[in-house]
């Protein structure tokens, strides 16, 4: 198992612009979406209007899964496939009014974008995703050709709030 830090893995996750978060409906059935995100004071930020139903089922259920691939390569020989490396955890999502984002977040995630009331689609709001427990890594802190070894390629670091990144 690769030896790695809570700090080292909220830079992984800080460093890449793509998650996947997983949630449950108000029927009971899983749904998962692509999003981009940002990372502040332990938390990992994205955005989606408030009629959305990533919103809705936010709503419904906070209880979310998030998994974090960042790709992988081999120098020197590009078309060699490598699956991507994961950082995946549980947390707590919540909706946050856009007038309500930390300002690097705003910064991040808006661009400088002018905010509506988004019309049928509903205003814009921030979601917060709060991790709990523990980050699981696979690939995280090894080298591509590291992680053909599974039991050395896997990491575990507890998902405390972090003050780095």
């Amino acid at each position: 198992m690769v030896d790695i830090t809570s700090d080292e893995v909220w830079q992984a996750i800080a460093r890449e612009n793509f998650m996947v978060i997983g949630m449950v409906s108000a029927r009971g059935e899983a749904r998962s979406a692509g999003v981009m995100h940002h990372v502040h004071d332990g938390v990992i930020w994205f955005t989606t209007n408030e009629r959305e139903w990533k919103a809705r089922h936010v709503a419904a259920n906070p209880a979310v899964s998030v998994t974090v691939p960042i790709a992988k390569r081999v120098p020197f020989v590009p078309w060699v496939r490598i699956p991507p490396a994961t950082i995946t955890f549980h947390g707590v999502a919540e909706a946050v009014p856009v007038a309500d984002l930390p300002d690097d977040v705003r910064r991040a995630l808006l661009h400088g974008l002018e905010v509506t009331d988004g019309g049928e689609r509903g205003a814009l709001i921030g979601i917060a995703v709060r991790p709990r427990g523990d980050f699981v890594t696979y690939g995280v802190g090894v080298s591509a050709l590291g992680m053909r070894d599974t039991e050395r390629a896997r990491g575990r670091a507890p998902a405390a709030a972090s003050v780095v990144v």
